[in-house]
């Protein structure tokens, strides 16, 4: 069977269903047995939520979809359709209701807010559960030495992303590649490491603390120098490669974090000892 053999509705037929009394649109989306449009479900939430009586056309087909996409001139699905308009797909119908779309090359502060509220709300556990009071200081360190292991989770995830993003400013990364292969394991050794000796007094300490302190040092001086005094437009390879965060602020934080619990560990060590 060829696409031409397939009644599927034209472009003046899906205007017309979204001309409907009141506020309808027309939906055209792929739900078929080996795949359900994730893009095609959400189009019609949105829909949804925004009050619209939704005219929900279903692709079941591979000839189906092709059949569409051929009468309609596109080439993807979802498409809706509002008030005779043909809208687009999912992020053209964010764009008509005028939320927020991520363009290629933008970047967003998203992923670093959803790690560090997660792990900040994990150390308040630790810290509720585990002391008297309050302890702020100790709520610092655990919250630091969390996320030095969440962030160290995110860049393990694509260790080759993220050594692709790595060498464009790691200064010490680019004189020596393994050591990027290197860094997210030394990352989350420093974490847990501190994890482990939080309040301790113990020798194991300078097993864990110069790590800290030495990938962090290199690790801001490069972001200093490829961001504030370079002035390049990178991004931050800190949740891993892929990322859209804009290297700066909170890359160099990242950095001073990891150096400053350690500088922190040692001098607890020194105090204790």
């Amino acid at each position: 069977m060829t696409s031409t053999d397939i009644a599927i509705d034209g472009p003046d037929t899906a205007r017309a269903k979204s001309r409907e009394t009141g506020k309808t649109a027309a939906l055209y989306r792929m739900d078929m047995p080996g795949h359900l449009c994730p893009f095609g479900l959400k189009s019609r939430s949105l829909l949804k939520r925004r009050g619209y009586e939704i005219d929900d056309n279903l692709l079941t087909s591979r000839e189906e979809v092709d059949a569409f996409l051929e009468a309609h001139g596109v080439e993807t699905s979802p498409q809706t359709f509002i008030d005779g308009e043909r809208i687009g797909g999912y992020s053209g119908l964010k764009k008509h209701f005028g939320l927020k779309v991520l363009g290629g090359d933008e970047t967003t502060y998203t992923p670093v807010v959803a790690i560090f509220g997660a792990t900040a709300l994990m150390a308040l556990a630790v810290v509720l559960n585990l002391y008297d009071g309050f302890p702020v200081a100790t709520f610092l360190k655990w919250f630091f030495a969390i996320s030095m292991v969440a962030l160290a989770i995110q860049k393990l995830q694509d260790v080759e992303g993220f050594v692709n993003g790595f060498l464009g400013y790691d200064l010490l990364a680019r004189r020596y590649v393994p050591y990027g292969y290197a860094y997210p394991f030394l990352e989350l050794y420093a974490g847990i490491g501190m994890m482990v000796l939080i309040g301790s007094g113990s020798p194991l300490i300078w097993l864990v603390a110069p790590v800290g302190v030495f990938i962090g040092t290199i690790g801001a001086v490069s972001v200093i120098k490829a961001a504030y005094i370079d002035g390049r437009d990178l991004k931050c390879a800190c949740v891993g490669g892929g990322s859209n965060v804009p290297l700066g602020a909170i890359s160099l934080s990242e950095n001073l974090i990891m150096a400053g619990m350690g500088l922190w560990m040692l001098g607890l060590w020194f105090v204790t000892a």
